[in-house]
């Protein structure tokens, strides 16, 4: 993996302890350090007043169920007395309960954000560090939109994973309490089998979970198709969400183009795979909620019907009816908890796994950089070398699925040395995107010189969406550079009308032209001042007398800096000192072509294996001065 050469102590060089493979292992993996890391008492200390409401939430309905025995008990009996202290007594549990409530909720979701920013930061740790996130995108697996699983998947990981653990305990304190009072509720019943009477203590306890099994037993297998339909919905959403925001990235070239009609079957081609997906968890849905309906409306008469004999018979009052009615439904409810909670659970299974997919990406992209370092493995090293030039060793350079694409080349530029690089664009690109750690795939060694300051200038330089001061100073803070500094970058660069726009924030990637936007570039290559400089396209969007302009700048601006250039303008030769012509032949092989642009030309014929020695080219530095000077 292409990484910078840093101080590693023994601790740093132990390889990672193996990745559980279990789906809850790995979950608990990735979100579990929250209650261990951090503010972890203030954390665990939030998660214990939780399960203590929680434990308070189950004291309502069983005070409920008293009250309700109460109160058909005074209605039966016709006491005026007994049923105004049973309108008091629900005025106090109605206190209780909004109280306990209110606080829950509050307690409940302060755990989900903070759990949440604490995920979503671990993630983008990962992902923004050492250039993963556009590593990741090379790699083969299901990792891509990882915006929308970093934003929408965690979202639904955290909140979805307390509200579930919350509702499965809830449900466990009811079903503990509610047997215990249908138990005593149910007292003794004789069965006769065989001519043997048979007494059955708790005998609606018995009932209630034969109910609650069977109903949870059918609603698993007709919902198991749900899990798959939950999982693809997600995928297809955010594939549409995704195209909709291309769409909106490059609304100016689709408008210039007119290319409204093909940006439109495209959108339409993604939402018939929404639509399709929501048709297939639809299907699925209703097949659950047909079961699980009728489910709950049997659930609410089926205890009337097995407990009124004894009522009739006068074994029972109707209070003690009613209590036995309510607790069957308790009983039940806590049973069917995967019953209830079966599509959510899906929705969240599906979110987890999305996230751990980017992790699990994440993560080995990580492994290979330690691997990589300490084992010098079959990835690209990037190092400090020991003196000021750039030195290709044995370098090779593959596919991100394994394919070797060029290699084999050992080469060394100079500092000071000037470099124009054309042709093939695919080879040439891969080039600078292993020296700048974005192309870890393959072997060999790339020693960066030891001084140098690199400076990437790509075709589009990035624009944030901030103020003119920050997007002129990226990578730097707004506040590295003061504003004569900033002003006299923009004028130096011909965009002295955007002086007085400093402090305007603004989405400049739609407000600058192509051409505006690389002359911007350059604008931070006069402020951040490096001595090597890598240029990829950078005037592509300009008038050849801009082009001339900004190329001058350079020369003038930086007469000692190393200048390396891909680009395909025969005018760029004036500015370099050789040319590297790659130009693929029909035998599937690679003619390069080397020229020194004094004139002195030679070829020689290679095969891909061997590009890379022929990318770059020390150049001679007999006559430098010369040719300044002229």
């Amino acid at each position: 993996m292409t990484v910078e050469v840093t101080a590693r102590t023994p601790a740093d060089e132990c390889p990672p302890a193996p990745r559980p493979t279990g789906f809850f292992a790995q979950f608990i993996a990735l979100a579990g350090p929250y209650w261990s890391t951090g503010d972890k008492w203030t954390v665990r200390g939030l998660t214990t007043l939780f399960v203590l409401l929680t434990m308070a939430q189950v004291v309502v309905p069983i005070l409920v169920n008293l009250w309700s025995a109460n109160l058909f008990n005074a209605l039966e009996q016709r006491s005026m007395d007994r049923f105004l202290v049973q309108v008091v007594a629900l005025l106090g549990i109605l206190v209780v309960a909004m109280i306990i409530t209110s606080t829950h909720l509050f307690l409940k979701r302060k755990l989900q954000i903070g759990w949440r920013r604490w995920l979503t930061r671990r993630l983008l740790d990962d992902w923004m560090a050492e250039g993963r996130h556009y590593l990741v995108s090379n790699m083969p697996g299901d990792h891509d939109n990882p915006d929308g699983r970093i934003a929408e998947d965690i979202r639904n990981t955290c909140e979805s994973a307390i509200d579930l653990a919350h509702s499965m305990f809830y449900c466990m304190l009811l079903l503990i309490s509610f047997t215990q009072i249908l138990w005593s509720l149910s007292g003794v019943i004789t069965v006769t089998l065989f001519d043997t009477e048979m007494p059955i203590p708790g005998h609606m306890v018995f009932v209630s979970m034969l109910y609650a099994t069977a109903g949870t037993t059918a609603a698993v297998l007709i919902g198991r198709p749900l899990v798959r339909t939950v999982n693809m919905r997600q995928t297809v959403e955010a594939n549409f969400r995704f195209g909709l925001v291309r769409v909106r990235e490059n609304s100016e070239a689709i408008s210039l183009l007119h290319g409204e009609p093909d940006e439109r079957r495209r959108l339409s081609d993604l939402f018939t795979a929404v639509r399709r997906g929501f048709n297939l968890q639809t299907k699925a849905l209703t097949k659950v909620f047909l079961f699980s309906s009728g489910y709950s409306v049997l659930a609410t008469g089926f205890p009337f019907l097995i407990a009124a004999p004894r009522y009739i018979a006068g074994a029972i009052s109707l209070g003690e009816l009613m209590q036995i009615a309510q607790a069957f439904q308790q009983m039940t409810s806590a049973l069917s908890w995967p019953v209830d909670n079966l599509s959510k659970a899906a929705e969240w299974k599906a979110s987890v796994e999305r996230v751990l997919s980017l992790h699990n990406a994440l993560q080995e992209l990580k492994e290979q950089q330690i691997k990589a370092e300490a084992e010098h493995s079959n990835t690209i090293q990037v190092e400090t070398g020991e003196r000021p030039a750039l030195v290709f060793k044995d370098l090779c350079v593959s596919r991100a699925d394994g394919g070797l694409v060029v290699g084999n080349f050992s080469e060394t530029i100079e500092a000071g040395e000037r470099v124009l690089i054309t042709g093939d664009p695919g080879a040439a690109i891969k080039l600078f995107k292993v020296v700048a750690g974005l192309w870890p795939w393959g072997c060999g060694q790339v020693f960066k010189p030891n001084d140098a300051d690199i400076f990437f200038m790509p075709q589009r330089p990035y624009l944030p969406i901030a103020r003119l001061r920050s997007v002129l100073a990226y990578p730097a803070g707004p506040d590295n550079f003061e504003e004569p500094a900033l002003n006299a970058a923009l004028q130096r660069v011909g965009l002295g009308h955007l002086a007085g726009r400093l402090e305007e924030t603004n989405t400049w990637e739609n407000v600058l032209t192509l051409g505006e936007q690389q002359r911007l570039g350059f604008a931070r290559l006069l402020l951040h001042r490096p001595n090597w400089i890598f240029i990829q396209e950078a005037t592509d969007g300009m008038h050849p007398d801009a082009e001339h302009e900004m190329m001058q700048l350079v020369r003038d601006e930086f007469p000692d800096a190393t200048v390396i250039t891909v680009g395909y303008h025969s005018q760029l030769e004036a500015y370099h000192e050789r040319k590297l012509s790659l130009e693929p032949s029909k035998d599937g092989q690679v003619q390069v072509r080397a020229t020194n642009l004094d004139g002195q030309d030679r070829r020689r014929k290679m095969s891909p294996l061997d590009l890379r020695n022929w990318l770059i080219h020390p150049l001679r530095r007999q006559g430098e001065q010369q040719r300044r000077d002229t």
